[in-house]
């Protein structure tokens, strides 16, 4: 199966496919030309529309090196008769972990004592403050989507002392379950593990960022359009709240208001960066597309067209 892909992919597995040709340029601008033949493309979160299906006209199956698919068409690709596939269940350990880092490095002002130290402005007068930060113990933690990845930080969380309480749609009687604006309106630390659909794009309104109790922390580790990113910056930007944040709408392009800021760490899309996690992950890619070689059933079939 010819493969067209848009880097190469981490870890052993990724030597087992035959006949891969890598995408050189930046993506779509690169595939500038129909490419017939190609029957698998590996997609890092790229954008997969209908003019890039155009362009792939033997096209099988589209396998997504992520969990999240929000950036492939996948009515256009239905259509077409091409499958999409993605990486779940090998992240939600390396993400969850990221998760609360961001927590304690906003809260306990990791980074910002960093930039400081090497600034050569730490004063041994340490005691008189102001240099404060807030424990994540005894700290009550919102978190809003309660899937795989929300149940490994909860656990996380749980065991650093925290209080947990979370929001999903689906109706429980857990005592710790809470409408999404009571949730916010209780945290101290508010971490965001919903997917990015129509439902959940701009879920956290201007609105509802202003119910967060003054001095919270907002941790994203989703996707950046699940909140409305402008209002997140003012909040910031105010200093009324602190934050850690994984993903951003125009990524990589980050609110430049955001980058002079002490009360928020930037990561550039960490969430599944661990040496495992990445192996993981490919191992599942590679594994779809020798199973759509040998005509079998797929691994992990986001949608399944019509053939």
């Amino acid at each position: 199966m010819k493969v067209l892909a848009t880097t190469r992919l981490p870890g052993p597995a990724w030597d087992e496919l035959a006949d891969v040709e890598l995408v050189e340029g930046d993506w779509p601008e690169s595939l500038s030309r129909p490419r017939p033949g190609v029957e698998a493309l590996v997609v890092t979160n790229e954008t997969v529309d209908s003019a890039v299906l155009e362009l792939l006209p033997d096209l099988r199956l589209v396998a997504n090196f992520a969990v999240g698919y929000d950036r492939i068409d996948v009515a256009a690709c239905a259509a077409r008769g091409v499958a999409v596939t993605n990486t779940p269940g090998v992240l939600d350990a390396a993400t969850a972990e990221l998760a609360v880092g961001l927590m304690l490095a906003a809260r306990r002002r990791i980074a910002e004592g960093d930039r400081l130290v090497r600034d050569g402005r730490w004063s041994t007068r340490w005691a008189e403050g102001p240099f404060l930060g807030r424990q994540l113990g005894g700290a009550t933690l919102g978190l809003v989507g309660m899937g795989r990845t929300g149940s490994a930080v909860a656990g996380r969380a749980a065991a650093l002392g925290m209080r947990v309480l979370f929001n999903r749609r689906r109706d429980t009687a857990d005592p710790a379950r809470r409408s999404l604006d009571d949730l916010l309106r209780e945290a101290d630390v508010v971490s965001l593990h919903v997917p990015l659909t129509p439902e959940t794009e701009g879920l956290l309104s201007r609105g509802r960022l202003r119910l967060l109790r003054d001095g919270a922390t907002l941790v994203n580790t989703s996707r950046g359009a699940v909140v409305d990113e402008d209002a997140l910056v003012d909040e910031l930007v105010a200093g009324r709240i602190s934050a850690g944040l994984d993903v951003f709408v125009h990524e990589p392009r980050v609110p430049e208001r955001l980058l002079g800021l002490p009360n928020v760490v930037l990561t550039p899309h960490l969430g599944s960066a661990t040496v495992e996690t990445r192996a993981a992950m490919a191992r599942i890619v590679v594994d779809n597309i020798l199973a759509a070689e040998r005509g079998e059933r797929l691994l992990t079939e986001v949608i399944r067209p019509e053939r």
